[in-house]
């Protein structure tokens, strides 16, 4: 019998086999950087399933594509697993993983840098002290990404999604759960819609930004759920606040801002439902705050500070605890236009049934609010000793209540 001397089919494959695994292998450990430096400008690399080494660099117009699931690039722990130094540059369907942990030099998932017309979306990014950075970015694209920090105390997290500088972007449908913050700091122009965030500290964060749009996005177990600071010309709407945590948890606060519309927005179950501080801050401006749902709240409106010239019109305040808080003696709530609401505790009525009442509703500051100007009193807020002392100020006053403000039409009922 000869034996056969040529190499059997099953020989043939397995032959090729190891040498495709082979060339996986050296893709995996340091070749992806190599591919990325070969290949042209404007080409597409679409990646098979497996794990790259991470710390890559994108200096040219690419894209990089997963083409299958599973597709993983790990940082390895050290430094930003990709960082892009181009305009054009798309990542699609990744996961990102593993970055370093160095606050001071911005470890990241992913960092745009000084570009235009960019994309990231369908990413997964994960242990990742800040998920995606852009710095100096515009006409940019991210969206459909999940975003999770590494497991840090909160403080100590970064940021999940950071703008500094950049503008006219569209963020749209991202999450963000166990972060730190989503922060847009003098960024302008852009897009923020249908986001969700869970276990951050600020889910949003505005500093020094204008002409922003927020809309619809929702937001719950977070520490603050919008904070808009030092900005302007911005409009929020659609949005969904709730269960903002702590004693101070806050729903949507408007620190030194400016010509500012907050509408149809919904604030349910937080510390503070919508917060107002120095705002609007420029002379001859206002802030639109109408059709919001201020539900179950501990406070509703909480002033600080100096704030008088909103125009508060056709909100639904109802379920809170207090429904107005004015913690600075000078702040001038009653300087607000403040008109057409529901409050579900007026006690007027309405005789010719317009819906409206036919007095207006006055809230004024009575003895149960000692707490406001005195924390160690709120240890007894809610008990039988301050809604007597409550009682019998409104009942036979021994001190003139403070006048906080006053709704000339309410509503009686809540329609549609």
């Amino acid at each position: 019998m000869r034996w056969q001397t040529h190499p059997t089919k099953v020989e043939e494959l397995i032959r090729v086999l190891i040498i495709l695994l082979s060339l996986l292998s050296l893709l995996t450990a340091n070749a992806l950087q190599t591919a990325i430096d070969n290949a042209p400008e404007g080409a597409i690399l679409k990646l098979p399933a497996g794990v790259y080494k991470g710390s890559i660099t994108i200096n040219k117009p690419l894209t990089i594509i997963g083409k299958e699931d599973g597709v993983i690039i790990d940082g390895e722990g050290e430094g930003t697993v990709i960082a892009v130094k181009s305009s054009y540059v798309t990542l699609k369907n990744l996961r990102v993983t593993n970055s370093g942990a160095l606050h001071h030099q911005l470890d990241a998932g992913i960092t745009l840098e000084n570009g235009k017309h960019c994309e990231i979306s369908n990413c997964s990014i994960d242990d990742a002290l800040f998920g995606i950075d852009m710095q100096n970015v515009s006409n940019s694209i991210v969206k459909d990404n999940n975003i999770t920090s590494k497991d840090f105390d909160l403080g100590l997290r970064g940021d999940g999604l950071r703008l500094w500088y950049s503008n006219d972007n569209l963020i749209k449908n991202n999450s963000l759960i166990k972060s730190r913050d989503m922060v847009v700091w003098y960024s302008h122009g852009n897009m923020i819609e249908d986001n969700y965030g869970e276990w951050c500290r600020y889910s949003l964060h505005f500093m020094y930004a204008g002409k922003n749009y927020v809309r619809n996005n929702s937001y719950k177990y977070n520490s603050v759920g919008i904070f808009f600071m030092y900005s302007k010309d911005t409009i929020a709407t659609g949005n969904v606040v709730r269960s903002s945590l702590g004693a101070t948890g806050m729903g949507i606060g408007l620190k030194d801002v400016s010509n500012f519309t907050i509408r149809d927005n919904t604030v349910i179950y937080c510390a503070q439902g919508l917060y107002i501080d120095r705002s609007p801050f420029e002379p001859d401006t206002n802030n639109w705050i109408e059709g919001n749902k201020i539900l179950y709240n501990s406070e509703a409106l909480h002033f600080h500070s100096l704030s008088e010239n909103n125009i508060i019109k056709d909100n639904t305040i109802m379920g809170n605890i207090e429904d107005i808080v004015n913690d600075s003696r000078g702040s001038k709530t009653n300087e607000n236009e403040i008109v057409g609401n529901y409050w579900d505790n007026y006690e007027g009525f309405d005789k010719n049934g317009d819906n409206i009442g036919d007095t207006p509703h006055k809230v004024y500051q009575y003895a149960d609010q000692l707490w406001v100007y005195n924390p160690d009193v709120k240890f007894f807020y809610g008990s039988p000793v301050i809604s007597l002392l409550n009682f019998l100020a409104k009942l036979a006053p021994f001190s003139k209540p403070l006048f906080l403000l006053e709704d000339e039409k309410p509503k009686v009922k809540l329609e549609g």
